[in-house]
């Protein structure tokens, strides 16, 4: 089956440089080091200890704090960082810079995966959370590179789709020494898609281990005290298109009854900044962009922030956020950096990809879900005008994230015994 597999994705192969070229158009910054995809590099590399991959700027964010942990206990390792997408790409390099390796993924051909692992020759093999590619578990397991997944989680519906393929799954996930998985129901799920049952554990979120510098805080606290001074902020954060759109009715709603009242729009995609901007002026508001360096005035309607990896910091300047990518059917984005960091926290009725950490909060009275506009504005209304109420989500948000932390510990113990076996 893997070979009709590699087959297929060779035959696709100039329609997926075709999607590059385009999302490229958009966004440049897909078109940057392309070669990487198909492991061709300017330069060889040392063996590397520990290869970790994560898809985007979710994983990556799970993921610094282990490998700072790695980085403190152990700095004669070597580590490789793999990610997707351009955003994720940008973390890695602003959080770690040159701490750590950093490539793109290539494809999941058979000639451009045995390439990259020649080419870093990793001991251990990490993928977090999801990613099962055929090729790339067969290229470790026939090179002896043992292979983990950590904070593995699996929906109902990704469940179904992986079991349609069983003689494509089973024999990737027969290459896995290690699954960690965030809980006992994502674990019965990869049991079922074939994973080995010895092979799997529940260990938690390492999302919930998540760190935010004091100095993060100070500067939204300073952000707050300048820029948006005497305003009562509104942020929606990671958001997409089509979210935008119904906070502007929001937004005209809420003002009638918060006079000071400032939208600040977060969105997820670099691309989708001037599409905002004009979005919000057609619309009648006035923006101030954030790369504009522009005082907002009390006129002010919407601070857009055109700028990547500076969302901690925001939280920490808002009054209440709306957690994005839920309004619409995008399964949500994670909600916990802003409960860590103590504002209140909303989400949209879209929460698949974070379906037990949104039920968990909701069962702990840690955050509210909106599933409509109005409720989006009735939730502001209670949060503006009822101290109490505000600050009794805010203490429940820190306690669940506090709670809930720990898994980090346990998936690092488990890789250094992987590494370093007795």
């Amino acid at each position: 089956m893997r070979v009709v597999y590699s087959l297929l994705f060779y035959l696709l192969t100039p329609f997926i440089l075709l999607r590059l070229v385009w999302r490229g158009i958009k966004a440049p910054e897909y078109l940057n080091r392309w070669r990487e995809r198909f492991a061709s590099y300017d330069k060889q590399y040392p063996q590397h200890d520990i290869w970790f991959h994560a898809v985007s700027v979710g994983e990556t964010e799970a993921l610094f704090p282990l490998v700072k942990r790695l980085q403190q206990e152990h700095p004669e390792l070597k580590l490789l960082i793999t990610t997707t997408t351009p955003t994720g790409s940008a973390r890695v390099k602003t959080v770690m810079q040159e701490t750590v390796t950093h490539v793109y993924l290539p494809y999941d051909l058979p000639g451009a995966v045995s390439r990259f692992v020649r080419c870093f020759k990793p001991r251990l093999a990490v993928i977090v959370e999801t990613e099962i590619w055929p090729n790339l578990f067969a290229c470790c397991g026939a090179n002896q590179i043992p292979l983990t997944i950590i904070n593995a989680r699996l929906s109902e519906k990704s469940a179904r789709g992986y079991q349609k393929i069983p003689t494509l799954v089973r024999p990737a996930l027969a290459q896995v020494k290690r699954i960690t998985a965030q809980t006992e129901q994502d674990a019965e799920r990869f049991i079922a898609i074939g994973a080995q049952k010895q092979t799997v554990e529940i260990l938690g979120n390492i999302k919930f281990d998540l760190e935010i510098a004091q100095g993060t805080i100070e500067q939204g606290q300073q952000l707050k005290a300048t820029q948006f001074a005497g305003r009562f902020v509104l942020l929606i954060a990671s958001t997409h298109k089509d979210e935008e759109a119904p906070f502007v009715d929001i937004y005209r709603q809420l003002k009638q009854t918060i006079p000071e009242l400032l939208l600040v729009v977060v969105p997820r995609h670099p691309e989708r900044f001037d599409p905002v901007k004009k979005l919000f002026e057609q619309q009648q508001l006035t923006v101030v962009t954030r790369t504009s360096q522009q005082q907002c005035q009390p006129e002010t309607d919407v601070y857009l922030v055109d700028t990547m990896g500076e969302l901690k910091m925001l939280y920490a300047a808002a009054d209440v956020a709306f957690v994005g990518g839920s309004l619409v059917p995008r399964g949500g984005h994670n909600i916990l950096e802003a409960s860590a960091v103590g504002i209140p926290v909303l989400f949209g009725p879209y929460m698949n990809n974070f379906k037990e950490i949104a039920g968990a909060a909701l069962t702990a009275g840690a955050a509210l879900q909106c599933q409509n506009e109005q409720d989006i504005v009735q939730a502001v209304l209670m949060i503006y005008q009822q101290p109490d109420f505000k600050q009794a989500l805010v203490e429940k948000g820190k306690a669940f994230v506090l709670r809930n932390r720990g898994a980090t510990d346990a998936v690092y113990a488990r890789l250094m015994t992987i590494l370093n076996p007795t």
